[in-house]
């Protein structure tokens, strides 16, 4: 790695983030605190991270010559997805063409941009136990797939979207054609292909945040953080905790698993394992069994619970790592995430409650600067460390209740 240079100087270290919003706003805050040039690039104005960044930029980024031109005249160091909607063909052939190290590797960002590219990885590719899945492109073809084998009750979710939208479950027959148009709404990139997933009977999920990072030598090594308990709403994260109990074989095939699919995600497309930064690896666990679910190739949004339990947060550790950076996982203290909704459609909100939401113990509060609020919306997320994690997540909960958004 090079050395780190002065911010808007020539020799600055520059880097540029494709998605701005809160988990992006952390990354560019660590970035800066490290002496990083940051370019925030989202598709509208004022996201969380351009308000914190050096430089902001507004595109559309699934429009690959707006991406390619934007990345040939701003010249990073290094592009860090944030998003999954990106056009990640033009990543590749930046990287190819040595013009662009994407972080952690172009062909990560293409495989984890769908759910198909990643599932496919793990089940058929790397052998990992998931659920049974099918993938289909119309109506009939979802009820053919849950006839045919995958059954009732089962979930389908948009081959791409975020933060749960668009993912439902059937129960039964009638929940089909509901589910179906569900899915078509809340895809990121319109209307398409789903998976369709058989149920697993799990006894909880976890997120295991996973770090590759340069050691002493030059090498990669693989590092994990204790796991992260959740609990998600329609696929989206409500709220999170660390540690989560499990039994020690449980942990320990979580790891493998989470370092079986890091290890390859890490691979670029010199076939060189050099792919860098923080990873979030989505399993279900039932006693000592694992199942993989999902990975995304940057930090979680369960993992803000890190920002009150560990001594290097996920952003933290992101950043360290993609800039050659030593990392380190200890946990500082158990504690617990609750997320804050907007609760209204307006612009420009107003928060009341925050100083209540602060006298509870051992909180903190992140309000992530959103120029715009829906009713689900996340807009900020209260976070509680305590000795016992059960009482750290009944007060986090406590404290995100207390935030009132309004209409200014």
């Amino acid at each position: 790695m090079k050395p780190i240079g002065t911010p808007l100087s020539p020799h600055a270290t520059r880097v540029m983030l494709l998605g701005s919003g809160e988990l992006g706003k952390e990354v560019l805050i660590a970035l800066q605190r490290l002496g990083v040039e940051t370019i925030a690039v989202d598709r509208y104005d004022n996201a969380p991270g351009q308000q914190v960044a050096h430089h902001a930029r507004t595109i559309t980024m699934s429009d690959g010559a707006a991406l390619r031109a934007l990345i040939e005249a701003e010249r990073p160091d290094l592009v860090v997805p944030e998003i999954e909607a990106i056009a990640t063909p033009v990543l590749e052939a930046l990287e190819a063409e040595g013009q662009i190290r994407c972080i952690p590797t172009a062909r990560a960002a293409r495989l984890t941009m769908d759910r198909e590219g990643i599932r496919r990885l793990a089940a058929e590719t790397l052998g990992l136990p998931t659920s049974p899945y099918r993938f289909c492109d119309s109506l009939a073809e979802l009820q053919a797939a849950i006839d045919a084998g995958i059954g009732y009750p089962c979930i389908v979710k948009p081959v791409m979207s975020s933060s749960g939208k668009g993912q439902s479950k059937i129960d039964g027959p009638a929940d089909v054609q509901t589910a179906w148009d569900y899915a078509m709404a809340g895809g990121r990139v319109g209307p398409g292909r789903v998976i369709v997933e058989g149920f697993i009977d799990f006894d909880y999920e976890i997120t295991q945040l996973t770090v590759r990072a340069l050691g002493a030598d030059g090498s990669v090594e693989t590092s994990f953080c204790d796991p992260i308990g959740h609990v998600q709403v329609s696929g989206d994260y409500v709220e999170s905790w660390q540690p989560h109990p499990m039994h020690p074989a449980a942990l320990q095939r979580s790891r493998e698993i989470a370092k079986a699919v890091t290890d390859n995600l890490g691979v670029g497309l010199d076939g060189q394992p050099s792919g860098l930064g923080l990873f979030g690896v989505e399993l279900f666990v039932k006693g000592e069994n694992v199942w993989f679910s999902e990975v995304s190739p940057r930090p979680h949004d369960t993992g803000m619970v890190t920002m009150i339990t560990q001594w290097q947060n996920e952003f933290e550790l992101h950043a360290r790592a993609i800039l050659g950076l030593p990392v380190d996982t200890t946990l500082k203290s158990p504690g617990a995430s609750a997320v804050i909704y907007g609760g209204v459609e307006a612009t420009g909100i107003v928060f009341d409650g925050v100083a209540d939401a602060m006298r509870v113990p051992n909180s903190d509060i992140r309000l992530f600067g959103k120029p715009e609020s829906f009713v689900k919306r996340r807009m900020g997320v209260a976070l509680v460390h305590d000795a016992d994690v059960e009482r750290a997540r009944a007060q986090a909960k406590l404290a995100a209740s207390l935030v009132k958004p309004r209409k200014a």
